[in-house]
């Protein structure tokens, strides 16, 4: 299956990544115990009902469902894809 990206190296960069640095630096966060909490940035509110838990490296919004991993966070909020999000990385880089 050409294209495919393979799932070790996605796995290796969600290891190589803290979620909390992920989504910190697209939505404020405040700290809540072990958790993070903060308005969700994929739907309108009032009060904070998006959680970053750190231990396990996922978001979840009891608000409107929405749950990932970092990578997931960013494609979802930027509107882009895997590959169209890596290249970018790269570009910057360079």
């Amino acid at each position: 299956m050409a294209g495919l990206i393979p799932e070790s190296f996605i796995d290796e960069l969600l290891q190589r990544v803290d979620i909390v640095d992920v989504i910190g630096a697209r939505v404020q966060l405040k700290r809540a115990g072990k958790e993070y909490q903060a308005r969700c940035p994929f739907h309108d509110e009032r009060s904070p009902s998006f959680t970053v838990v750190p231990q396990k490296q996922f978001y979840h919004c009891f608000g409107c469902g929405a749950h990932g991993s970092a990578l997931k966070f960013v494609m979802d909020y930027e509107g882009v894809s895997f590959p169209t999000r890596s290249s970018n990385w790269r570009r910057r880089r360079a």
